[in-house]
């Protein structure tokens, strides 16, 4: 894929660059189904790309294979004024256009998918930066809850979410990684078919993201967050799953000239073989008897997919501050 991941990146690399633009390029290449979306925030605006690469028993076409997401999770590819070119954060987009690229090429070779595949991202060149510990990150023009309303389809029946995730002192090696499978405020066991697939694209012992309780509830709760890397899964019932770009050092995610296009190229092949198994139905994110059993003996963890609720003298003493 990385002629592919190359492309995707000089196209995102510039001050002009819009989702029209990107949308442009895949119909070109035959992806038809493209939308674009521009929403303004407080901070600026961004625009919401989507596309669908049908497959050849999806259910896109009458079929019952089962529809991927694949989300690209970024505040935005671009720092402008402060910072030109890409910064570290746009990771998850150039991952997720070359995605969509190599599907529009492996279509017209001959070779499509069993099921349905949605891509997801945005296209920011102006976005903020944020504070953030032990490096600054990317900020978004737009809130959270926006971005998954926007990236998160109720089409999808699993996700892989794609994110930079080097801003961080948890995850030191160079690559990519993976985190459990997350599902309604569970953390369940790491996928035993998404780690041979990453063995087998890696051709090394699979990595795992240190994924904790803080990190599957929403943005804006206060409480601190890895990154946003598992976010949708506060917007949907379907399974997620964090594919991250990893350095063995912090990197501030505002960072310039730090996109390492190996560590995207081997992160989209691994969104890419999952795709092919996923539709074919060789590929489970996870075990839904065991899941079943979980909810029979602890019952539901949806309230961690919501903002929360403080105890009542909490409450009043947040409002008298």
């Amino acid at each position: 894929m990385l002629s592919q991941v190359m492309e995707a990146a000089e196209l995102l690399d510039s001050a002009q660059v819009t989702g029209n633009q990107i949308a442009v390029i895949l119909n070109e290449r035959g992806l038809d189904k493209t939308e674009v979306t521009t929403i303004r925030g407080e901070k600026g605006f961004t625009d919401f790309l989507r596309v669908q690469v049908p497959g050849t028993q999806g259910r896109s076409r009458g079929g019952i294979a089962p529809t991927l997401g694949i989300i690209g999770r970024l505040g935005g590819i671009g720092a402008r004024p402060q910072a030109i070119g890409l910064v570290s954060d746009a990771d998850g987009a150039i991952a997720a256009v070359s995605v969509a690229l190599k599907l529009a090429s492996m279509r017209t070779k001959g070779d499509p998918l069993v099921g349905d595949v949605i891509i997801a991202t945005h296209v920011c060149p102006n976005a903020p930066i944020e504070p953030h510990e032990p490096v600054p990150f990317m900020g978004s023009p737009v809130d959270m809850a926006t971005m998954n309303r926007h990236e998160v389809s109720p089409e999808m029946d699993a996700i892989l979410s794609v994110d930079a995730t080097k801003g961080n002192r948890v995850i030191k090696f160079d690559g990519f990684a993976i985190t459990p499978t997350i599902k309604e405020g569970y953390i369940l066991r790491i996928s035993d078919d998404l780690l041979n697939i990453m063995e087998i694209v890696t051709g090394q012992p699979a990595r795992i993201v240190p994924i904790t309780t803080q990190d599957i509830t929403p943005y804006g709760n206060t409480v601190y967050h890895l990154n946003s890397i598992v976010q949708p899964t506060t917007a949907t019932n379907a399974p997620v799953v964090g594919v991250a770009t990893t350095t063995s050092l912090p990197v501030p995610g505002c960072a310039t000239g730090a996109n390492q296009l190996s560590h995207i190229e081997q992160a989209g092949r691994f969104c890419i073989e999952t795709a092919k198994a996923f539709g074919r139905g060789t590929c489970t994110f996870y075990d839904p008897a065991e899941y079943e059993k979980l909810i029979l003996l602890y019952g539901n963890m949806k309230h961690l997919q919501t903002m929360g609720e403080l105890p009542e003298k909490e409450t009043a003493s947040a409002k008298r501050q």
